[in-house]
């Protein structure tokens, strides 16, 4: 889709990555060093800048028929235990999971799976997005964000969300207009079935406007705060708002 300025959010991106590597060097693990660091981070934030001031947050990102699904085995996996240890990760105890949302809300609340499930939900299929440059097309169901958000009333304080898992510590952080976003879901099944723990059960952050690695799996907690959160390859060179 074209942005008014007559270049879509792609191209931006594309654009970002020859202007610098901060996006490459941060997929494979490496910051740059103490020469490349700052000039990294320096290219991150203009990308944040990009995204958040001339790119709408609002746009909505387009729907596929079911027919144009990617097939599973095609549909890439990851996940930073499974790199480490060939395994996707599990919660401790999985029939204890809660998800816990919490922080500047006069509500906080804890949701079992079936909690979740039984609150109204959308479904779409849409068109996944990876850093490395692959797509695939997906059906993914789950609860709009924006209802949690009604749910706990975040204070005026409140700017941005960390979202928390069980994968390693893994995390990252939202502005809360990304969050309020009406494509972006608590999602606990994809494809028409229960999310499996190769796509992050028993439930995942999701959005079609945003790169892969800000839709954080195997979700733990949601935290309201007035300070802007990092994030685990956020921290290493990714841009923040990592939009599309």
């Amino acid at each position: 889709m074209t942005e008014r300025s007559g270049i879509n959010r792609r191209d931006f991106l594309r654009l970002g990555a020859v202007a610098g590597p901060a996006s490459l060097v941060a997929a494979c693990g490496w910051e740059g060093g103490p020469a490349l660091e700052p000039r990294i981070r320096a290219f991150s934030r203009v990308n944040d800048w990009v995204s958040e001031r001339i790119l709408s947050p609002t746009r909505l990102a387009p729907e596929y028929p079911v027919s144009a699904r990617t097939g599973m085995e095609n549909f890439p996996s990851y996940s930073i235990t499974y790199n480490q240890t060939g395994s996707f990760p599990s919660p401790p105890n999985p029939k204890a999971w809660v998800l816990k949302v919490g922080g500047l809300v006069p509500k906080p609340v804890r949701l079992t799976l079936s909690a979740i499930e039984a609150l109204p939900s959308v479904s779409y299929t849409v068109k996944h997005h990876c850093v490395e440059g692959w797509t695939a097309v997906a059906t993914w169901t789950g609860v709009p964000l924006s209802t949690i958000v009604a749910m706990v009333q975040p204070t005026e304080d409140a700017r941005y969300l960390r979202f928390d898992s069980f994968d390693s510590d893994y995390y990252n952080g939202w502005d809360l207009k990304s969050a309020l976003h009406p494509q972006t879901i608590l999602a606990y099944a994809y494809n028409d079935r229960p999310l499996m723990m190769n796509h992050g059960a028993p439930l995942r952050l999701y959005s079609p406007v945003k790169l892969g690695y800000k839709l954080t799996k195997y979700l733990t907690g949601v935290t309201f705060t007035d300070k802007r959160p990092g994030g685990y390859w956020e921290d290493r060179g990714y841009p923040w708002f990592g939009g599309v």
